[in-house]
């Protein structure tokens, strides 16, 4: 019995969740493992490129950033996992109960969400839809959702009306992720996230940078903020302290979390 093809979108959806799996691969690989032809596997990928969810370059297609490219929040949420639970460990010290705390739409503030649910009470408020998918409901969180135009790409929500909102809110404390830190400074590949992130950052008396080690001497695109606008930066037992110390300058206390 011959097996039944999927449809376009359905068969799209299966290969992102392989990409997101593999990380890379060629357009060949793809229209073998699928059982399409090499048109059908390049429509497949014109197509998901054009979402945002994966990047094309020349011999094949990958879910991995670049310095132009942020990979899709599916994909992030896959890597450096233990360093980010790392960094949650210790960044969650920091919050108080009876604080207003801000999370920006990073895999890094979403593994921190998951640990500050509990404190009581609390008020949050992002851009970012996993988190108000897991606070919602929650009796001793005050939830502030930041509206905007919802990006699939990076499950948040984006642009003038998130702007908008957050010009009208302060917070005691806010945490945020970026692309990189490098040259006394944290960068990002994309400039919609960029225009976002510099209005969320204007929210939080303070602000928190929460980065792995990987990120650290990386670059982007868009240069976002300088590292003097952070109190702290706060990264895994994967880093080097020395070399922390010496990109950060001592302009910023910097913790190393315990492994």
């Amino acid at each position: 019995m011959t097996q039944r093809r999927k449809d376009p979108g359905s068969r799209q959806q299966d290969v992102a969740a392989y990409l997101m799996q593999v990380g890379t691969a060629s357009a060949q690989d793809l229209a073998d493992r699928f059982d399409v032809s090499l048109v059908t596997a390049h429509r497949d990928l014109d197509e998901l490129a054009r979402r945002g969810l994966v990047r094309k370059f020349h011999g094949g297609v990958t879910a991995q950033p670049s310095s132009v490219f942020e990979s899709n929040v599916a994909y992030r949420r896959q890597l450096a996992v233990e360093a980010k639970r790392e960094i949650a460990r210790a960044a969650v010290t920091l919050i108080e109960p009876g604080m207003s705390v801000l999370f920006d739409d990073s895999t890094t503030t979403l593994e921190l969400a998951e640990l500050a649910a509990d404190i009581d009470p609390l008020t949050v408020i992002t851009n970012f839809a996993p988190i108000v998918s897991l606070l919602q409901g929650r009796r001793n969180v005050r939830l502030i959702a930041l509206g905007g135009e919802y990006n699939e790409s990076h499950d948040s929500f984006l642009g003038a009306p998130c702007h908008a909102a957050a010009r009208s809110l302060h917070a005691d404390l806010g945490f945020f992720s970026f692309a990189g830190v490098a040259d006394g400074g944290v960068y990002h590949q994309e400039q919609e996230i960029v225009v976002t992130k510099r209005a969320l950052l204007a929210v939080p008396g303070r602000r928190v940078l929460l980065v792995d080690h990987g990120k650290l001497g990386r670059t982007a695109l868009h240069r976002v903020a300088e590292l003097p606008e952070f109190e702290r930066l706060v990264t895994d037992s994967g880093a080097d302290p020395a070399a922390v110390g010496e990109l950060t300058d001592g302009r910023v206390t910097v913790t190393v979390a315990a492994g």
